[in-house]
């Protein structure tokens, strides 16, 4: 009993600590800013990384492109920038996503350290901002909304796979998810996504149930390849800093890998609409 209070209660503070951030860009920078260092610590200590030079490589993506605008005193360069950080990042989880399902352990030679801290965990937080920057002007709700749909699709992946799941997902990685859990999750992720969009002044149904797809697959893979990165480093969590809960980086696994996916989706809608 005590453990679930505890459990509980954490869950609860980090859940009202982003809710309020992101209602106020500096504060919402602000947090992402501690929450990526604390991810990136973390992280370093799974791969054994020790050296200050991700944390460097974090601190000047984070500022040149939270800030790019005030620094540069224009936007000229910002989207192409951008760009690039984006191929850059999606190509070095599509070699997660490979090591996954194709390594018995995922590679982690020196360079390859360096390519994770920076594009697997520092432009996460880059994207997260972005997105709540989306259309050039600060809207948290979209934002909001994918961790909404994270939420949903965590709770009720649990609770289906509980109850109903008897198919492993990926055993060797992660015993206790489900093929059915999987399934509930991505069933009552869609229907919160109807929600958001009947709810919100933001996109149309249809954008949300992609999105809600979108988030439901890459933040079940995001957190597979982290817990394949926890069992090679033989945790059980990433870190202690949410009592009952365990690191940040196993509450922010999801949207972490999830990140860049959704501001291409968002970039490609804007672009074809």
């Amino acid at each position: 009993m005590k453990e679930i209070l505890t459990r509980s209660l954490s869950g609860l503070l980090y859940i009202v600590l982003l809710i309020a951030c992101l209602f106020n860009e500096h504060a919402l920078i602000i947090l992402f800013f501690v929450f990526g260092l604390v991810s990136l610590a973390e992280f370093n200590k799974l791969i054994q990384l020790k050296t200050y030079i991700p944390y460097v490589i974090f601190i000047a993506l984070y500022f040149i492109f939270g800030f790019w605008q005030l620094v540069m005193n224009s936007g000229k360069g910002l989207a192409e920038a951008t760009q690039i950080l984006q191929v850059l990042t999606i190509f070095v989880q599509l070699f997660l996503i490979k090591d996954l399902f194709s390594e018995k352990t995922i590679p982690l030679f020196e360079s390859k350290r360096f390519l994770l801290t920076t594009f697997y965990i520092s432009s996460a937080f880059v994207f997260m901002v972005l997105i709540a920057n989306y259309h050039s002007t600060y809207n948290p709700v979209i934002l909001l909304g994918s961790f909404i749909i994270i939420w949903a699709n965590d709770t009720f992946a649990f609770l289906v796979g509980k109850y109903f799941g008897k198919q492993k997902l990926f055993e060797k990685i992660s015993p206790k998810k489900t093929v059915e859990g999987f399934l509930g999750g991505l069933f009552f992720s869609s229907l919160a996504s109807y929600f958001i969009a009947t709810f919100t002044d933001t996109l149309a149904f249809t954008h949300w149930l992609i999105l809600s797809i979108i988030i439901t697959v890459f933040g079940t893979l995001g957190d597979l390849i982290e817990s394949k990165f926890k069992r090679q480093a033989h945790v059980k969590d990433s870190g202690i800093i949410m009592p009952g809960h365990g690191g940040l980086l196993d509450r922010l696994d999801s949207i972490i890998f999830a990140a860049p996916f959704i501001y291409l989706f968002l970039k490609i809608i804007e672009y074809v609409s």
